[in-house]
């Protein structure tokens, strides 16, 4: 078979955010200054980068954060109309000292302000499927699972 006969295959954009909570279990929202709702810490992957590479990187260029990012809690089939296929992946980071919390720095320009959101606070702050996304995240956490989603509901 060649490749004008191979059938069409998903290129999904991939994208990796990393789950921190606090000692109330609140997580870690940010505000992007390029959209109109709060995110978790992350990005998109990069060419040749893992899911896990880029996290570890956006901690850093974000949040000014060296980090270590732990065990996946997520995957989450999530295409968006003007955006095309996605698979978001979400990593648990941890809970943050006192003193990597006044240790954020907003380097790249990307980020306005962050807080802790309580999980059933979290649709305030951003679209439904990244609130069941987050919830999905902070189960899989607390229970030692890893989860499927599609458009943040785990399946």
């Amino acid at each position: 078979m060649t490749a004008n006969e191979m059938p069409p295959m998903a290129t999904p954009r991939v994208a990796a955010g990393a789950l921190f909570l606090d000692e109330e279990g609140r997580v870690l929202m940010v505000k992007p200054s390029y959209k109109d709702f709060w995110d978790i810490p992350g990005g998109y992957v990069e060419p040749g980068e893992s899911p896990r590479a880029a996290c570890v990187r956006e901690m850093e260029e974000e949040l000014g954060l060296r980090t270590n990012v732990g065990r996946m809690l997520v995957v989450d089939w999530a295409p968006a109309d003007n955006e095309g296929d996605k698979l978001l992946f979400i990593f648990d980071a941890g809970t943050l000292s006192r003193g990597q919390e006044q240790a954020i720095r907003f380097l790249d320009g990307e980020l306005t302000e962050w807080r802790y959101v309580a999980t059933d606070a979290l649709e305030s702050h951003g679209p439904s499927r990244l609130a069941r996304r987050i919830r999905a995240a902070a189960v899989a956490r607390q229970t030692g699972n890893t989860t499927y989603a599609e458009h943040g509901r785990a399946l």
